[in-house]
Formats: C-alpha cells, sequence, structure tokens
C-alpha cells in the first residue's frame, strides 16, 4: 500500500546533489536547481538544445513573429535551441502542408553543431562585410532577428549590464542593416539603468518596442527581452535626440 505524503507531511521531492570534494558550494546550488527547474527538463524531453529555447517560445506565442515563410537569422546562436524553435515555427523543413517555407540562418563566433533546418555559419556579426554576406545567404533581407547573446559576465552587475546593453546596441544596428521593413527585432538585456539609449534607438527604428520578462525567464535573473516590431527602416538619432533633457 502506497504511503499518502499529502496533508502536513507533504513535503517537495527534490533531486539533492551531494558536495563533492574539490567542488564549491555554489555550483552544487547551480547543479541543483538545473535539476530541479522544469525547464531543464522540459528541454530533455522535447529535444531542445537549452531552457533558453522555452523563452522565444514563449515571446512568440505573445507576438508572432515566427511565422511560416519567415527568414531568421539568429545571432550568437549556441548551443543552438532559439534555432530549433524557428526551424518549427518558420516551417524551414516544408513540414506544414499548404504553409510557406521559411528559412533559418544561426550566426556565432564559435563552431555550432549542425541544426537539421537550419544553415549555421561562424561569423563575428560585427565584421564590416557581415550584413552583406547573412542577405547574401539569405537571398535578400531578413524578417527576424534575434539574439540571446550576453557578453562574459565580469562579477560586476553594473558593468556586465553596460556590457550585455553594448552589445545589444550592436545587434540592432546590425538588424536596421539586415532587416526588411515590417521586421522584428528580438534582443535579450539586462535590466540595470542604462537601456535608455537603445529605448531611443528602437523606437526610432519600429513602431512597437515592448519590454517583456518571459515565465521561463528566471524569477531571481535580471534579464528582460526587447521585441520591435514594424521595422520601418534605418533611422539614426540626431543630435537633438541624443541630447539631454
Amino acid at each position: 500500500m502506497a504511503k499518502n505524503i499529502s496533508g502536513r507531511g507533504q513535503r517537495d521531492l527534490k533531486e539533492k546533489v551531494k558536495t563533492a570534494r574539490g567542488r564549491k558550494l555554489s555550483s552544487t546550488r547551480w547543479l541543483e536547481r538545473q535539476l530541479n527547474d522544469p525547464y531543464v527538463k522540459r528541454a530533455r524531453t522535447e529535444g531542445y538544445r537549452g531552457r533558453a529555447a522555452f523563452k522565444i517560445l514563449e515571446l512568440d506565442d505573445k507576438y508572432r513573429f515566427l511565422v511560416p515563410g519567415a527568414r531568421v537569422v539568429d545571432l550568437g546562436c549556441a548551443p543552438g535551441g532559439w534555432c530549433q524553435v524557428a526551424v518549427k515555427r518558420v516551417n524551414a523543413l516544408g513540414e506544414k502542408s499548404g504553409k510557406k517555407i521559411g528559412r533559418v540562418l544561426g550566426v556565432d563566433l564559435q563552431e555550432v553543431e549542425p541544426i537539421t533546418g537550419a544553415e549555421i555559419h561562424q561569423l563575428d556579426f560585427l565584421d564590416e562585410e557581415a550584413d552583406d554576406l547573412v542577405k547574401g545567404w539569405l537571398g535578400g533581407p531578413a524578417d527576424v532577428v534575434m539574439s540571446d547573446m550576453a557578453a562574459s559576465a565580469s562579477g560586476h552587475q553594473q558593468t556586465d549590464h553596460l556590457r550585455i546593453i553594448t552589445l545589444c546596441e550592436a545587434a540592432a544596428y546590425f538588424a536596421f542593416d539586415v532587416l526588411e521593413e515590417g521586421g522584428t527585432f528580438v534582443a535579450k538585456v539586462l535590466a540595470g539603468g542604462a537601456e535608455g539609449e537603445l529605448q531611443k534607438l528602437l523606437k526610432l527604428n519600429f513602431d512597437k518596442v515592448a519590454n517583456v520578462k518571459p515565465p521561463a525567464s528566471r524569477s531571481d535573473s535580471s534579464e528582460k527581452f526587447v521585441v520591435a516590431t514594424g521595422f520601418r527602416g534605418r533611422n539614426l538619432p540626431s543630435q537633438s535626440d541624443t541630447s539631454e533633457d
């Protein structure tokens, strides 16, 4: 007969990690969090390369930018979870009968294991010729540019915030060069007070700019995502736009 664990004696049955000799306590806690993270478990079950796949799934469920036939560029695509999601949603493999077939292009500084339905290139998107290369590989402008990139952590919160904002601004300028009018830009940022110039830049170039923290983003993380839709064409800030109020 099974024991009744409901009621007063009920507790969460979480997996514990024994502290191994030489392993820091912080590493042990990280491993425990990974083992008990429902998104990590879902990623393994559903074949995604990481829990981050659910962040772009949830963002797309709300804003619907990964539509069949869309041409998508994933910047800093390693390990490939966002590309996996995009392949399915834009119908890159032609599995949705009667729907347009999209294209998914992933770029990263490091080599990435092949992803069925996506075209992966080892490339620094900051290179001068990167935008022309990407448009050549796509056969035209992109409908979506998305980025889950994060700069290497320094351990100093404000420094890390500034680094990722700078990276996100660079990704935005890249998007201005490769996006089709009406296109979408999605990128990760860290909350921290220096997002003002990025917001101005995006609002100047897109019809709508939303700041979102999807459910898959951990509650103790300062990350959030900007979703800019309705690209109007490249517009750079004037001197008055960047001056202090």
